[in-house]
């Protein structure tokens, strides 16, 4: 396991553990952040912990066309009295994201110190935010990272009435024109709207 210090390096991926922690320490810097997620590399811990660096193997990515949208949904989507925008309030979205209750986590990995990073990313163009609104209150939405290449790396998403967090993924994908969703590591709820696990290799050459 490598420590990382101020030079911004990291070993290589094959070194990453089976559970896919690739390295401790480091920063937050917008530079050394391009520089990870550019090579499968992305930052999560818990609020009380160093900075762990992470390369997961098998990969859970989605295929924009391999999107499943359950007819339920399609007509909830056609139905409901939600609005679906992009980028109209980046903080406001990772703020809901890291109060937001999940099942299994006693705290929050999205820091003080990760809300300024992934903020500065979106200033500098490199993150966007999907804001879910009912009656012009924010209720759901998502973030992640845009790395210019076709490939967008999701990083959180928030749900405060039921579907909401459904309705930004999907319309997000809809409207979108990337080659790869990066989703990171399995989930059921997002397994259920087409997301597949992939090796590792295969995810880094569309980077």
């Amino acid at each position: 396991m490598k420590f990382l210090k101020d030079k911004i390096e990291f070993p290589d991926i094959r070194e990453a553990t089976r559970e896919g922690l690739l390295a401790i320490g480091g920063d937050l810097s917008v530079e050394r952040l391009l520089y990870a997620y550019k090579r499968g590399i992305f930052p999560w811990f818990e609020d009380d912990n160093t900075i762990l660096w992470w390369s997961p193997d098998p990969r859970f990515v989605l295929y924009p066309a391999d999107l499943k949208v359950s007819k339920s949904m399609k007509q909830f989507l056609r139905n409901c009295d939600l609005t679906v925008t992009v980028n109209a309030d980046f903080s406001g979205v990772i703020k809901a994201c890291s109060e937001i209750k999940r099942n299994g986590q006693a705290g929050t990995w999205i820091t003080n110190e990760m809300t300024k990073a992934y903020t500065e990313l979106h200033n500098m163009g490199f993150a966007k935010s999907v804001e879910v609104w009912q009656n012009d209150v924010l209720v759901g939405g998502l973030y992640g990272v845009d790395l210019g290449n076709g490939v967008f790396c999701g990083e959180s998403m928030f749900s405060k009435v039921s579907n909401a967090s459904k309705a930004a993924f999907i319309t997000f994908v809809e409207n979108s024109d990337y080659k790869l969703i990066d989703c990171q590591v399995y989930t059921g709820h997002l397994e259920s709207l087409g997301a597949i696990e992939i090796p590792r290799e295969h995810f880094l050459r569309y980077l």
